[in-house]
């Protein structure tokens, strides 16, 4: 399965927000056997996202989108992928009255906000979504992420585009498989084994260089589970390795 990555959002470009969801897709989906082939970040322009998210769902077999979901003006990204995959925008009922319920319990539980603040809250523009789409409704999140055809937008707060990715996880398991060593060796000592490595092995190889305080990383991509233990038993044969950091995302 090939998969596509599209951030959405002006504070990622301009570098107010550390782009993590990208990199968190990415090993969720490699881990899963899914192969990753493009990552992009754009701003919250309509025009623009509409136009990727056409031309990559017709290349590639899956785009996942986050971020620019929730009913203020910035929040275009739902409108541009139903630009983008020609569909109109309509508003879902049974959204708009859990997001009706959820405003209630909100005010509530939040008197003295509520009375500060002049909260304004468009639940019609957070409970619209792509004819068709297939709501992702989680607690974490406002308004809801969907899949709609090969499309899956998710919010774009990493909390909550996690918890939407997990609705959806398994929707996105590919062929191949994936093993991982470490290796406190640096990375130019490597070359021989790794080439070693794709000569005898029907595996890809990717070499990762330590840091400071983390070592560094040897990964074998295959479908063929023996192949893959078989290399990564040949390569620990051959250089120093150890075991994975504690901080190591597991997630």
């Amino acid at each position: 399965m090939n998969v596509v990555i599209l951030t959405v959002g002006d504070e990622l470009l301009a570098g107010e927000t550390t782009n993590t969801n990208a990199a968190w897709l990415a090993e969720q989906l490699t881990d899963r056997g899914a192969t990753v082939e493009r990552i992009l970040t754009i701003p919250d322009d309509r025009g623009l996202i509409a136009d990727t998210v056409a031309d990559w769902s017709d290349r590639f077999d899956a785009v996942l989108v986050t971020g620019g979901l929730g009913g203020t003006p910035d929040d275009v990204t739902l409108e541009a992928v139903a630009e983008g995959l020609d569909r109109e925008l309509v508003v879902r009922e049974e959204i708009r009255e859990r997001l009706t319920e959820k405003a209630r319990q909100f005010r509530e539980e939040n008197p003295d906000l509520v009375a500060e603040y002049d909260l304004e809250l468009d639940l019609e523009a957070a409970a619209s979504l792509p004819a068709g789409a297939r709501p992702i409704v989680v607690e974490e999140a406002w308004a809801p992420g969907c899949v709609v055809g090969n499309v899956s937008v998710f919010a774009g707060i990493p909390e909550e585009m996690r918890a939407m990715f997990r609705e959806v996880a398994d929707e996105f398991v590919g062929e191949d498989d994936s093993r991982t060593l470490y290796t406190p060796a640096p990375e130019g000592s490597l070359t021989a084994v790794l080439e070693g490595a794709t000569d005898e092995f029907d595996v890809a190889v990717g070499s990762y260089p330590r840091g400071e305080d983390r070592p560094g990383r040897i990964r074998l991509t295959g479908g063929d589970p023996d192949a893959l233990e078989a290399a990564a038993s040949w390569i620990d044969e051959r250089i120093e390795t150890v075991e994975a950091p504690s901080t190591e995302s597991t997630d």
